[in-house]
């Protein structure tokens, strides 16, 4: 039996490296929450290169999108997010509408729109959490239905609206306590309460049970909706019952089970509502059935299966519900269908799929309920999560209400590249779909260049460096076809540099490091050789700099970092011999005379330096005296005037051990603070640090206030 996808709690870990910062020129002071509007992405980002109008991102990711969170109301006609929600920042796996344009969510977070709310809110029909209701529930809720003043709520908590409740409770709608109903659900090793259907004085209760209000009762049962005490109606399914719908004189049940009401029965039976005993009733279905909806004479199910009354039909089906045969309709879902919602003549569907009624879908669809064609409506969920679904649906007016494992809704398709407007952070139409990791951009004028490991990118045949047209996203005609990884590159003039694991490149051999004519993609004689990987590129006038793996370069030995003439290639004295348990650099800064590396060192410069370090450019590159002594690999850093930002899989930097993978250091090394406030370098640049307009002793007291140490 499979369990439906929140039924065993996931350990999620993720681990952000943060790769670069966006800096604003002339900005004094940056905020720390990010902005909401700007797009986000389901997996890594390797790098980011902001021009004045866009962002240009690449990395390990396929779908870029509004950070959303796990549960979004939708509109029925555009399928875009409405204007106003409060962010989930969990799963949303139960829904329902709460009659006055408002919805009651239950599922696995434990904050709604800024406000702490575990497990169960209430959010009003103006978009706001609703600040007096507040069950708090302990774990999990799985499920919801209202009646009247009372919302029932079905899940894993032992703990709700301020009791002890285990797995089902009665909720006041008003004010969120929990009322004297109290079924006490248990008797499995994990009990839950998956599913409730309420018809009249009774709530029906389906789940992983064998004792509920006060007897005996195998994974379903009928309850007093006063006293919460079961009545004689039992069923007695042999496996948990995922979904119970009830219609007239019927409640139908899906689920695991392969038994119920004393009659052979495959995941899927109709039951009488009076007997407990299943009907005739019987589609037989070949796997799990985890949603069902009846509308008018028809009984839609949703599921694991793919087959269905002997017809075949891959997880979504339409049955007749008198005769139980699955009817024409066939959308042909290509995953899981967890959630089900019908209005009017559309059926609306939410699941693990990336296909249905004949188009692309990912996870979430309306589909015609005559002919089982999808819509042009497309939500287009998605997010981090590796395993991504809609698990929850309902409709309420003009506004559907989608929950589930997402981050995102309302994105686009983008493959390890794309560009998002720098105003509004929206995905661009620019999409030059590389078919695998791009690992390094660069802009030069109307070009962006791209190294990876792609084989096709912008609509061509591309292996591993590209360059593409800044408006259209389209492969130029440039191209050098790399025989290995491309990791780095760097624009200079009509020279483009490029680093990486490759021997060849450009039409001739060339070791991990190459300089390549911007116009034809052919190599240069330049030939600096590396005898390994090339990370990290960055020129400063006539020379380049390089970080990586590598232990020869130029005919000469330096251990992961070298300069070399950006004419000849020939390595020159600048020797800061980086070394420690994984020798590598990964990144490069360059600001004024000072070479920012970032990587897996220990020692450079001729000094201790973990991690990150800063080198004096203008003579051998001994290490400056800035130490900030990251407790873990760093594997990118930027400068903007007197900010260094860095990024990397750390958790500690010198004695401050809540540092996760992103750090600013507002800083320069003092000697050099000192002597360019003091009138005793020419480059003065971003040192106004009190902004009074001018560069003078006053920046160099603000900075001593603000740095004590430096003095």
């Amino acid at each position: 039996m499979k369990l439906k996808p929140w039924a065993v709690k996931p350990v999620l870990v993720i681990a952000v490296i943060a790769l670069a910062a966006l800096c604003v020129p002339g900005a004094r002071a940056q905020s720390s929450t990010p902005r909401e509007e700007t797009w986000i992405t389901d997996g890594t980002v390797n790098a980011i290169v902001q021009t004045p109008d866009t962002v240009y991102i690449c990395g390990d990711f396929t779908y870029v999108g509004p950070a959303t969170g796990g549960g979004v109301p939708l509109d029925v006609s555009t399928g875009a997010p409405v204007a106003t929600f409060p962010r989930v920042n969990g799963t949303v796996i139960t829904c329902i509408p709460d009659g006055s344009g408002g919805w009651y969510i239950g599922g696995d977070f434990s904050n709604v729109g800024g406000v702490v709310r575990n497990n169960i809110a209430h959010i009003l029909a103006n978009g706001s959490v609703d600040p007096d209701w507040n069950p708090n529930a302990r774990d999990r809720v799985l499920a919801l239905v209202v009646s009247g003043s009372t919302v029932y709520a079905g899940g894993e908590f032992t703990s709700i609206g301020g009791q002890w409740r285990n797995y089902i409770a009665a909720l006041d709608a008003t004010t969120g306590a929990a009322t004297d109903w109290n079924p006490n659900a248990s008797g499995e090793l994990v009990p839950y309460v998956y599913a409730l259907a309420v018809s009249g004085s009774t709530i029906y209760a389906g789940g992983r049970f064998t004792i509920i209000g006060g007897q005996w009762r195998n994974y379903i049962a009928a309850l007093d909706a006063e006293t919460g005490a079961a009545t004689d109606w039992d069923p007695h399914a042999d496996n948990p019952v995922y979904t119970l719908v009830v219609s007239g004189s019927t409640v139908y049940a899906g689920g695991g089970f392969t038994n119920i009401g004393v009659q052979t029965r495959n995941h899927i039976a109709a039951i009488d509502a009076a007997t407990g005993d299943a009907t005739a009733w019987n589609p037989n279905a070949s796997g799990s059935i985890d949603t069902l909806v009846v509308s008018g004479s028809t009984v839609y199910a949703g599921g694991g299966f793919t087959s269905i009354s002997g017809k075949t039909r891959n997880h979504i089906a339409a049955l007749d519900a008198a005769t139980g045969v699955a009817t024409d309709w066939n959308p042909n879902a290509g995953g899981y269908v967890y959630a089900l919602a019908v209005s009017g003549s559309t059926v609306y569907a939410g699941g693990g799929f990336t296909s249905i009624g004949g188009k692309t879908r990912n996870n979430i669809a309306a589909l015609d309920a005559a002919t089982g064609v999808a819509a042009n409506w497309n939500p287009n969920a998605g997010g981090i999560y590796s395993s991504k679904y809609v698990s929850a649906l309902a409709v309420s007016g003009s506004t559907v209400y989608a929950g589930g494992e997402f981050t995102c809704i309302g994105g686009q398709t983008r493959n390890h590249i794309a560009a998002l407007d720098a105003k509004t952070g929206v995905a661009t139409v620019w999409n030059p779909n590389a078919n695998n990791n791009v690992y390094i951009l660069v802009v030069s004028g109307s070009t962006v260049y791209a190294g990876g490991i792609f084989s096709s990118i912008g609509g061509q045949t591309r292996n591993r460096i590209s360059a593409l047209n800044a408006a259209t996203g389209a492969a130029t005609d440039w191209d050098p076809n790399a025989s290995g990884s491309v990791t780095a590159l760097a624009v200079s003039g009509s020279i483009v540099y490029v680093g990486g694991d490759f021997t060849s490149i450009g039409g001739r051999m060339r070791n991990n490091i190459a300089a390549l004519d911007a116009t034809t993609g052919a190599a240069t004689n330049w030939n600096p050789h590396a005898d390994n990987w090339v990370w990290a590129l960055a020129v400063s006038g006539s020379t380049v700099y390089a970080g990586g793996w590598f232990t020869s370069i130029g005919m000469q030995t330096r251990n992961h970092i070298a300069a070399i003439d950006a004419s000849t290639g020939a390595v020159t004295d600048w020797n800061p011999d980086a070394s420690g348990l994984y020798n590598n650099i990964y990144a490069l800064a360059i600001s004024g005379s000072t070479i920012y590396a970032s990587g897996d060192f220990s020692t450079i410069g001729g000094q201790t330096r973990k991690h990150i370090a800063a080198l004096d450019a203008a003579t051998t590159g001994p290490a400056t005296d800035w130490n900030p002594n990251v407790g873990g690999r760093v594997n990118a850093i930027a400068v903007s005037g007197s900010t260094v930002y860095a990024g990397g899989n750390f958790i500690r930097i010198g004695d401050d051990n809540w540092r996760f993978y992103f750090a600013q250091f507002d800083f320069l090394p003092p000697k050099n603070i000192k002597r360019y406030l003091l009138g005793r370098d020419s480059d003065a640049t971003g040192l106004d640090l009190n902004g009074d307009g001018k560069v003078d002793i006053a920046d160099l007291v603000w900075y001593l206030i603000g740095h004590p140490s430096a003095k």
